[in-house]
């Protein structure tokens, strides 16, 4: 059996709710949606003299109101998860094929805080090091941001001793 494989009634199903959740999201996004919606608001309002702004009156519009808001908490939840994955399927597939790139950085998303932080200074460091660069366009790698800045000094230091001047 392929581990890769979804089995066919759980595919339907989650093909079925990803295109209901899609559209849902699409739909209450869209200005019409606040405009109705708006409206609905108003209506309410302008009918509260006719109910006595009566507490049956004030309920309808905030259990409306709540199981609106719990129900599109999932489906918006479902649209963003789906989106960020198809992102960071993308963003691997660029750097699975940049022979440049570390493939470390494939599943970034699975670290934890605390790793992403310990990523991130390694990443600032790489900065810095560019910061130096002459030229705008040179990119660098993690793994040979050391090695490279390494060689500089090298480089700056022979030619410092041949030269007979001191850099900063």
């Amino acid at each position: 059996m392929n581990k890769y494989k979804i089995p066919s009634k759980k595919l339907k199903f989650a093909r079925l709710y990803s295109r209901i959740a899609s559209k849902i999201t699409y739909l209450t996004g869209r200005p019409l949606t606040l405009l109705v919606a708006f409206l609905i608001i108003i209506f309410w309002a302008a009918s509260g003299p006719i109910f006595g702004f009566s507490d049956t009156w004030q309920l309808v519009i905030n259990t409306g109101t709540t199981i609106i808001t719990f129900l599109m908490v999932f489906i918006i939840q479902q649209s963003q998860n789906k989106d960020t994955t198809a992102i960071q399927l993308k963003l691997n597939e660029l750097i699975a094929c940049n022979q440049k790139a570390s493939n470390r950085l494939i599943d970034i998303e699975d670290l934890t805080e605390d790793e992403l932080l310990v990523l991130k200074k390694f990443y600032v460091k790489l900065s810095k090091l560019a910061e130096k660069e002459e030229d705008l366009y040179s990119s660098h790698s993690l793994d040979e941001a050391d090695d490279y800045h390494a060689e500089k000094k090298v480089t700056r230091t022979h030619k410092t001793k041949t030269s007979g001047k001191k850099t900063m």
